[in-house]
């Protein structure tokens, strides 16, 4: 089983040996028990990793680890990213933690016009926070090196910015007529974007801005799947079709 993942900032990695305390220190030598010999990974989310071994564990607050070997983990290419329309109550909570379990790189909170759920005031700085939470969290259990960015969330035009930036992008639409496991990927593509509409479904005024950034409608299946877990779906197409998987 691979090492168990903890979080610590860029400098501290650079250090023979590392001092990892606060609350990653007290899940360390708290929550996951890890004891003096054992081997833990520290990262700073970014690409770097530390393999490492426990020397001491400090109460229950700390650990004390030697670094055994470091390295900076390249991203994958291409960078996936998501436009997540705003699912209701904990439903976004599942859509971030499943899509970074299997390796979205960039999440961008959407809010379509059919969402139900609507991010204003504190109530979206809330939501927000916890998206960013969850997709650290579910980072770590999936041992990555690099965290998911989960953005600021944007509108219709946002998105559609977005889509023009992208060297593919693809819509889930169910009136699609091309599969999305037969869809032509370029080879040169980079960075391609998968847009994910709300329960109500993707508007017409929102598909057609984004047919007008350059969008392709995609099928993913002949089920309808909820906003919350389409997006893993297409992404384990997308990362066994690119090679990433």
């Amino acid at each position: 089983m691979t090492p168990p993942v903890f979080l610590v900032d860029t400098a501290a990695l650079a250090a023979d040996r590392i001092r990892l305390d606060g609350p990653e220190g007290r899940h360390a030598a708290a929550v996951r028990r890890v004891r003096e010999g054992e081997t833990v990974d520290l990262s700073d989310g970014l690409g770097l990793r530390a393999r490492c071994a426990v020397e001491e564990v400090v109460g229950k607050d700390a650990l004390v680890c030697r670094v055994l070997e470091r390295r900076d983990e390249p991203g994958p290419r291409p960078h996936l990213s998501v436009l997540q329309a705003l699912p209701k109550r904990d439903r976004g909570e599942l859509a971030v933690e499943t899509m970074t379990e299997v390796g979205v790189d960039t999440i961008v909170p959407w809010a379509a016009e059919r969402c139900v759920t609507q991010w204003k005031g504190d109530r979206g700085d809330k939501a927000l926070a916890k998206w960013r939470s969850v997709a650290r969290e579910a980072g770590k259990q999936a041992r990555r090196a690099h965290l998911p960015e989960v953005t600021a969330p944007v509108d219709r035009r946002g998105a559609a910015a977005l889509i023009a930036e992208a060297d593919l992008a693809l819509v889930l639409h169910e009136g699609a007529a091309r599969p999305l496991s037969r869809t032509p990927l370029p080879e040169s593509a980079t960075r391609i974007v998968l847009v994910v509409g709300p329960e109500g479904g993707v508007s017409d005024a929102e598909l057609t801005a984004f047919d007008e950034a350059g969008a392709v409608r995609v099928l993913l299946g002949t089920s309808v799947l909820r906003t919350s877990t389409a997006g893993v779906a297409a992404l384990s197409v997308l990362q066994a079709r690119t090679g990433r998987w």
